[in-house]
């Protein structure tokens, strides 16, 4: 029986912490679409398990940084015309 990738759980955990984990989901979500896309390349070349785990943590990394991605950009809008326009 083949192991499973260390970096494919890797992936799915910071994965899911990227949506989860308020403030830092931006960062964590970045590290583990890294992680996905190298665990990714390990298992295409060394056969191991986990190419599901790499997949969804690489989804949830995407999902994490566009969420908190966004919510940042909405910020420095808000704060950018609510200084510019203030009294």
């Amino acid at each position: 029986m083949n192991r499973t990738n260390d970096k494919s759980i890797a992936a799915l955990v910071l994965g899911i912490l990227a949506v989860v984990v308020p403030y830092l989901g931006f960062i964590l979500g970045i590290i583990a679409i890294v992680f996905a896309r190298k665990a990714m390349k390990e298992i295409h070349r060394t056969g191991e398990q986990g190419r599901g785990m790499a997949i969804a943590g690489f989804v949830c990394g995407i999902v994490g940084t566009a969420a908190y991605g966004i919510m940042i950009l909405l910020l420095v809008v808000v704060m950018t015309f609510t200084f510019s326009f203030g009294p």
